[in-house]
């Protein structure tokens, strides 16, 4: 498993009963985890100073309870600052699991030598986005929701990347990547995080097990003749590393050479000292 463990401003403090209790800067949140399957004792004191709690109802959904929670906040992962805030379905616009992709690409980044030119794709709130371009790429930076793009670019400016070379486009990740290709356009990274279930802004239905093989070999069409890296996450329970790695094997490695690892993904759990599963990352590279 692949572990974000860099974190200083973000922790799980605890997990149980089929939630996670984490800090997040000051603040100290419990979500529902579909992953935390087991009922343990709980000890430790934080899950009697919440300062939000999301309940989740049977009839799917649900809704936040606050406590003492300002309505935005941010936190820093090294060099980057990200502006939270509690919004629909338990969310508070960072995945911080992914910081451990966001270390792998950026040495890569960092190493190449050259100017690298990276595509961010169902990019969300720019994690990253600003990781790449902090490491000294150019980005393309393309999400469906126009909420999002700018929240991502509200990120980049309290990062100090206000003025960094990133270009913010609110459109759909496949129709994008299809104009790409006619224009003949070319990335030296490609980074993807597909939804497990989505609509496009036309009503298009997006399911991932149905969708990312397809995709995957349509953005093999935009990659640079020198690519650096290849980096698809699926938060999605029934795919298997595995299975990324034969997609990413198959459209990417089988035309490029270079080497292909996926493994799930996780963040250390202070109380117990296990790992939270956070979904599977398949990353390829030279």
């Amino acid at each position: 498993m692949w572990i974000a463990d860099n974190w200083k401003d973000y922790e799980i403090i605890d997990c149980s009963c089929g939630e996670k209790l984490e800090r997040w800067g000051d603040y100290i949140l419990l979500r529902p985890d579909p992953q935390v399957l087991w009922d343990t004792p709980k000890n430790n004191t934080a899950w009697k100073k919440l300062n939000a709690h999301y309940h989740r109802s049977k009839s799917g959904g649900g809704e936040w309870e606050f406590m003492k929670l300002p309505e935005q906040w941010t936190i820093n992962y090294k060099e980057l600052t990200f502006n939270l805030k509690p919004f629909t379905f338990k969310h508070t616009g960072l995945f911080p699991e992914q910081a451990v992709n966001w270390d792998w690409f950026s040495e890569l980044i960092k190493q190449a030598g050259r100017p690298i030119k990276v595509l961010n794709l169902f990019a969300y709130t720019g994690g990253a986005t600003l990781a790449a371009a902090k490491a000294g790429a150019s980005v393309t930076h393309v999400d469906a929701s126009k909420g999002m793009v700018t929240w991502a670019k509200e990120n980049a400016v309290s990062s100090g990347l206000g003025d960094a070379p990133i270009r913010w486009l609110v459109d759909d990740c496949v129709k994008f990547v299809e104009r790409e290709i006619r224009r003949g356009n070319k990335y030296d990274g490609i980074i993807m995080d597909p939804p497990s279930y989505g609509r496009g802004p036309k009503g298009e239905i997006w399911k991932l097990e149905e969708k990312i093989h397809p995709f995957i070999k349509l953005c093999s069409n935009i990659i640079s003749d020198d690519p650096l890296f290849f980096l698809v996450n699926s938060y999605t329970t029934g795919l298997a590393p595995s299975v990324l790695t034969y997609m990413i094997s198959t459209e990417v490695s089988g035309k490029y050479g270079g080497k292909v690892e996926s493994q799930e993904i996780g963040l250390p759990v202070t109380e117990s000292g296990l790992v939270l599963p956070c979904g599977s990352s398949g990353r390829w590279s030279k």
